[in-house]
């Protein structure tokens, strides 16, 4: 018999059940961790996305060897959602973050060298935030930007390269002074 959470694994299989599932999964946090990490083996790859969304959220660090073995599935949208749960800081509500310098140069190497470009567009954009603390984000960026062959992951690495909007918006701003300090000048 299955337990409710290895159902609502085996429910991100099906359409008509897939959002009702991962809502659940997400409300129930660290709680279905074991059951969605099991699920990232699923031989569906809708299961597989579904586990990486959620464990963007809730990763614990045993989640990390099954999510670096997804950054290598035939299915490109598993490679990308396997990165995004790698590399987004921003969705993460445990305690469990890996760190940047054990993801930048995978998503790197996914940005220049992955044959979807819908992975390659995901790279940069993961990438990108972070383009004005390292040196190599920023080549492997302009080197997307520049000759990449697809215009889309130009376009969004180009956003985050010298002279694109995100890059100047992101750029960091020079510390300000106190009004006691502006007083006197």
């Amino acid at each position: 018999m299955l337990s409710s959470y290895e159902r609502l694994i085996e429910d991100l299989a099906v359409k008509h059940r897939e959002k009702a599932a991962l809502r659940q999964l997400l409300a129930a946090g660290m709680s279905a961790t074991p059951a969605v990490r099991r699920g990232l083996q699923h031989s569906n790859p809708d299961v597989r996305v579904g586990c990486c969304i959620v464990l963007d959220h809730f990763m614990d660090a045993a989640t990390l060897p099954e999510l670096m073995a997804n950054l290598t599935h035939e299915n490109s949208r598993v490679r990308s959602w396997a990165l995004h749960a790698l590399a987004c800081d921003r969705c993460k509500e445990g305690e469990c973050r890996p760190g940047e310098n054990d993801v930048v140069p995978i998503a790197i190497r996914m940005l220049l060298e992955d044959k979807s470009r819908m992975v390659r567009k995901s790279a940069a954009g993961l990438l990108g935030p972070a383009v004005h603390r390292r040196p190599d984000i920023c080549r492997a960026l302009e080197s997307a930007r520049d000759h990449d062959p697809d215009p889309l992951v130009r376009k969004v690495a180009g956003w985050y390269t010298p002279g694109g909007p995100i890059y100047r918006r992101l750029a960091p701003r020079p510390p300000r002074k106190g009004r006691a300090a502006q007083a006197k000048v």
